[in-house]
């Protein structure tokens, strides 16, 4: 049996855009992917602390360094731009695994969305 279980966090991450136009999916900073220990083209659910929202995505490469996070497609009219959101990854593994698993959570600079 697999349960689902919390993976990774980038907690508290300011919008820095939305593309209506886009055809979907959340572009995040590279830094903060690698950080969070997240994968390109994986499934992530957002929280967006200034409306309540929740609904899940992918993840697309942003540019290292520069702080960026845009919601595109749809879920462009879940969030405007200098919400912040909780971006929330999770994987499937035994409860035996899920035991001794440790979750990465990244806390960027809520400003610029970079790394301290």
């Amino acid at each position: 049996m697999l349960i689902e279980v919390f993976k990774s966090k980038i907690h508290r991450v300011r919008v820095t855009a939305s593309d209506l136009n886009y055809i979907g999916s959340i572009t995040i900073d590279e830094d903060l992917i690698d950080a969070a220990g997240l994968v390109v083209g994986e499934r992530v659910y957002i929280v967006n602390v200034n409306n309540g929202e929740r609904f899940d995505t992918y993840i697309i490469k942003g540019k290292r360094k520069s702080g960026e996070v845009c919601l595109n497609g749809p879920a462009a009219r879940k969030v405007q731009r200098d919400d912040i959101i909780i971006i929330i990854a999770y994987a499937q593994m035994t409860p035996e695994e899920a035991k001794d698993f440790q979750p990465k959570i990244v806390f960027p600079d809520e400003k610029t969305n970079l790394l301290t």
